[in-house]
């Protein structure tokens, strides 16, 4: 499967692109004119639609798409865009090959609720979100899910999810910095087309590799 890694400057003195900044749906909304087609049931999946906002004193956008975006369905002044094909990447991803990674991602865990004392039924649970300890711990075991075994220290920074609603609660998202070694590049392929976790509709789950050397981002130099 095709995938392409696209990386926008945003313009903060675009109305629009200023709105996006401010409301992480908004922003996905513009991403998805993105896809050349969207279409089924769920048009992010099948368009392989993710992205990742980098911190920093010029907002970076990173999309990866399945196809080609159609960088013309952005509004004009939006942002400066440059897409690179991440196939060379797919095919060098072997056993055992050391590698850097990023991820913002948004770890939860499913709490089942306590049976009701009158009748005995239980409630159905909540999605909760995890932080600090709890969210290092899931992504110790999503990444080993996911062919990754992580070495070294492991950075997790809180990363802000802007939006003028209130949040779902895995919209809380932490940022993973680390190097890895390949263990599973079927399984890592999945996660790398797929992204992990929840919230990957707004910018939450797109992984990004590169050799092990400064940058993780698929190739595209992170700020």
């Amino acid at each position: 499967m095709p995938a392409t890694l696209t990386r926008i400057i945003v313009n903060r003195g675009h109305g629009l692109a200023r709105a996006d900044l401010a409301d992480r749906p908004g922003m996905h909304k513009t991403l998805m004119r993105l896809l050349t087609d969207p279409t089924g049931p769920n048009p992010r999946k099948t368009g392989g639609l993710l992205f990742r906002l980098e911190a920093g004193l010029d907002p970076v956008l990173l999309v990866q798409t399945a196809d080609l975006p159609d960088l013309t369905a952005l509004p004009a002044g939006y942002g400066t865009a440059d897409t690179r094909d991440l196939t060379p990447l797919l095919t060098a991803l072997t056993h055992g090959l050391p590698v850097r990674y990023r991820i913002t991602a948004a770890p939860t865990a499913y709490r089942a609720s306590p049976p009701h004392p009158a009748t005995g039924r239980r409630p159905r649970g909540t999605i909760t979100s995890l932080q600090g300890p709890d969210a290092l711990t899931w992504w110790q075991r999503r990444a080993a899910a996911a062919g990754l075994q992580l070495a070294g220290q492991i950075e997790a920074t809180p990363r802000p999810f802007p939006s003028p609603k209130r949040p779902a609660p895995f919209y809380r998202l932490t940022q993973f910095d680390g190097t890895a070694t390949v263990t599973d590049p079927a399984a890592l392929t999945t996660a790398l087309h797929e992204g992990i976790g929840k919230g990957k509709a707004y910018g939450a789950g797109l992984l990004t590799l590169a050799s092990a050397g400064p940058h993780p981002s698929n190739g595209a130099p992170t700020p």
